[in-house]
């Protein structure tokens, strides 16, 4: 009798770039692709309420350690960027269906440092809308831009806004900024 394969859901907007991961799940002997989705928005929590013990690695273009540790609060069990060889996928993928966390090992060491310091991080403090809305203005992006991207009403956006700023101690866009450069969260 064969043993059982490990069953991946993929959820990526780039219909390509699920193809890309399918065929390299696919071609793995121990795993299979059973569903997709276009929208990760909120879909980890779906599926951990839905599914308690599914096991979530985060694919991710962003290789400072908030992002990852954003997500291993909010119930991933494992963080890979994007510019992470095949292998390491298939790894990481491994590690986490046997129960086990994976990071990769830059962003391991720069969440151990972070949590080294035991400071208090400010940014944890934001909720998920709270901290896109403050990436997008810290990016430079206006109240009107981030509204119509992420679907709110600018006076739902000003509102962030000013919860951003009282949580952060900000007064202004510039301060934003720095605070998101010296997270790691943008480059000068």
């Amino acid at each position: 009798m064969s043993k059982a394969r490990i069953g991946v859901m993929l959820v990526d907007d780039h219909a390509v770039v699920r193809m890309g991961f399918r065929l390299l799940l696919d071609a793995a002997p121990d795993m299979r692709v059973v569903a997709e989705a276009e929208s990760g928005e909120e879909a980890m929590r779906r599926i951990l309420a839905k599914e308690p013990a599914a096991r979530i690695l985060v694919l991710s273009a962003h290789e400072d350690a908030m992002h990852a540790r954003r997500v291993l609060k909010a119930g991933a069990a494992g963080y890979l960027t994007k510019r992470s060889a095949a292998e390491a996928l298939i790894q990481a993928i491994r590690e986490i269906s046997q129960g086990n966390t994976f990071l990769e090992p830059q962003i391991a060491q720069a969440l151990a440092l972070r949590e080294g310091t035991g400071a208090a991080e400010p940014l944890d403090t934001l909720s998920e809308k709270e901290f896109k809305v403050f990436l997008a203005l810290a990016g430079g992006q206006s109240v009107q831009d981030i509204a119509e991207v992420l679907s709110l009403s600018p006076h739902t956006v000003g509102t962030h806004l000013y919860n951003i700023k009282q949580k952060l101690g900000a007064s202004n866009s510039a301060e934003l900024a720095l605070i998101a450069m010296r997270a790691g969260l943008l480059t000068p």
